[in-house]
């Protein structure tokens, strides 16, 4: 492996994302062969350098794993919680490799999650520049108009950023409708807050399908991408080399 940036081998190995990365560079946390790194575009090689996060000795992964996890309601998407509550980490019993979540289902959210410990295929699936749509069916306390839907599709300003454009279609009428949302980005409480610009809550929220995968587990289940899947991914993402073996469950 020739050398890279710091943040961006700190971000393949799962540890954050690259602006997080470059935050830890700067406060000290990183070094490299016994040096402390705090300059940004400092260079390393993770095969031949020792490189330390917080003390701990980063290594390569032995096997690049892919997941796809139903995550239930009320489980937290993150390693651990400082509250206490269920995160996503406690249904993988049985799993060997550590690996993380590929973007974000918030608490009362659930659904199509997944989760590796391969950073770059992570950050692609995540970046709104690969347009890999993520589908979600989606209950609200109320309906949107047609003028509503039409500048859901175009997107809306959220926090002083408007929103890519996405699709949305109703599939069940009601006091209480379903509606079928489609992103290509995935901001924190995205469809709950693009809802609420219109007025209405979000009663359930479910992620059915991610690019071509679509949710096939129970609540709770989980299982390894097939190699076929693996590669049909990173075709998807345009990512570079060989696919990496996936693991059959």
């Amino acid at each position: 492996m020739s050398e890279e940036r710091l943040q961006k081998i700190l971000s393949t190995a799962g540890i954050a994302s690259r602006r997080k990365a470059e935050q830890m560079i700067v406060d000290g946390r990183v070094s490299v062969n016994g040096t402390m790194v705090t300059e940004l575009g400092s260079k390393a090689d993770l095969e031949h350098d020792h490189i330390k996060v917080d003390g701990k000795l980063l290594r390569q992964p032995k096997h690049m794993t892919y997941i796809a996890l139903n995550k239930p309601r009320d489980v937290v998407t993150t390693l651990s919680d400082p509250e206490g509550r269920t995160t996503v980490v406690e249904y993988l019993r049985g799993m060997k490799e550590r690996v993380y979540p590929v973007g974000r289902l918030d608490y009362h959210s659930e659904g199509l999650l997944l989760l590796t410990n391969d950073g770059d295929f992570a950050n692609r699936v995540t970046a709104a520049r690969t347009h890999v749509e993520k589908y979600y069916v989606v209950k609200s306390n109320g309906p949107l108009t047609d003028e509503q839907m039409e500048e859901f599709r175009d997107g809306v300003p959220l926090q002083g950023r408007r929103t890519a454009p996405a699709k949305i279609k109703l599939i069940k009428t009601g006091a209480s409708p379903w509606y079928e949302v489609r992103l290509i980005e995935g901001r924190q409480n995205q469809i709950r807050m693009m809802f609420r610009y219109f007025g209405c809550l979000v009663e359930k929220l479910r992620r059915v399908k991610i690019g071509f995968l679509a949710l096939d587990q129970k609540p709770g289940e989980w299982r390894h991408l097939t190699p076929r899947e693996v590669e049909r991914f990173k075709k998807l993402l345009k990512m570079e080399g060989p696919p990496a073996a996936g693991d059959d469950a």
